[in-house]
């Protein structure tokens, strides 16, 4: 590379560091305002606390990454612009597309760089800080899948409950289907099932086993029966954010599993599946962006640019968070709703650059 091309690197590198270390200790201290009067209640040990920050810091610095890109590309290159270094460029032969160089390969290291975190470092730091979180600050197990659970156990049983208190561990109405090929060989029914920790045995209230069979159906009943089976509480339970806490790998084994299940929350899991790979492609799309709309002067400086900047971000968070929510809580596609915003903004970046080659013909 040219000097003019390490000069350019090094200013995005540096920015978006300096930007990082600027508003990661501003969100912790926030955080900490917040949340300081439930940890010193729930008496939370000290190395806990550095060791939740420590988290913290790497979960939050992961999900507003992109955003944290973009203001720190549109920050150097308005600086750039408004002392006309830009126009300089531009005046001795150097083209957008020579100019533009070093900020592709600055995407690409921090696009690298934020892959390999999301698939390996960042979903440690999201179980670690979830964890914490249920634990000592929001006081409850809301965390927990706890309605209307419907479980393929193994290739031939089916469970089903209307709902599990994991407190008690006592579920209501549950059912368990037995089948050999696509008959139904058995079904057990109970108004009430409870895991008996002590003994690591279920005990089931108002049994009824029903057994199918050519000639006439067997129906065995008992008023409370205590019993083992081939499940065991975290296949009942699943915790809301464990895909957020899986590596990529572990994460696409984990989502297969859930579908032979019939997890109702295939859509959440998968939406953190295809993020994994999104992100890193919009690091690419906002620097474009932001280059783009921060590499013209304009009257009124940096500061507009970087208006201009904050309402595109604050725009692409907005579709962003739309359409995960209704991937979440829809029949809507995952990969639609996770590449849609990339999509739009992609086609806006394409835009925005052939606007700004044309300005220079």
């Amino acid at each position: 590379m040219k000097i003019i091309d390490w000069y350019i690197l090094k200013k995005y590198l540096i920015t978006y560091i300096s930007i990082q270390i600027l508003f990661v200790p501003i969100a912790i201290v926030v955080n900490l305002a917040d949340n300081i009067d439930k940890i010193l209640s729930n008496n939370v040990p000290f190395n806990e606390v550095l060791e939740f920050y420590y988290n913290f810091t790497i979960y939050f610095s992961n999900s507003l990454l992109p955003l944290f890109l973009f203001l720190s590309v549109i920050w150097f290159t308005s600086k750039l612009a408004s002392d006309s270094e830009i126009v300089a460029l531009y005046s001795s032969g150097f083209s957008l597309k020579k100019l533009i160089k070093p900020y592709l390969i600055g995407s690409a290291m921090i696009a690298f760089a934020a892959l390999i975190l999301g698939i390996f470092v960042v979903p440690d730091a999201s179980r670690d800080f979830n964890e914490f979180s249920y634990k000592y600050l929001k006081g409850s197990r809301k965390n927990i899948e706890d309605k209307n659970i419907f479980r393929k156990i193994n290739d031939n049983e089916y469970i089903y409950l209307t709902q599990f208190n994991i407190k008690n561990n006592i579920g209501t109405n549950f059912t368990l289907e037995h089948f050999q090929g696509n008959k139904l060989k058995f079904k057990i029914n109970a108004s009430n099932i409870r895991y008996i920790e002590k003994d690591s045995t279920y005990r089931l209230t108002n049994y009824t086993k029903r057994t199918i069979t050519d000639s006439i159906d067997i129906i065995y009943t008992e008023r409370t029966l205590d019993t083992l089976f081939s499940f065991n509480l975290s296949d009942l339970t699943p915790l809301n954010y464990i895909a957020e806490t899986l590596n990529y790998f572990d994460l696409v084994k984990f989502i297969d599993q859930e579908k032979s299940r019939g997890s109702s929350n295939i859509g959440r899991y998968q939406v953190v599946k295809y993020k994994k790979w999104s992100v890193p492609f919009s690091i690419f799309i906002l620097t474009l962006i932001a280059f783009s709309v921060s590499s013209v002067k304009r009257r009124g400086g940096t500061g507009v640019n970087l208006a201009f900047g904050i309402s595109v971000a604050m725009t692409y968070v907005f579709f962003d968070k739309v359409f995960g929510v209704l991937a979440q809580q829809s029949d809507f596609s995952p990969f639609i709703a996770v590449w849609f915003p990339n999509f739009v903004f992609g086609f806006l970046a394409v835009y925005l650059l052939y606007k700004n080659a044309y300005k220079k013909l």
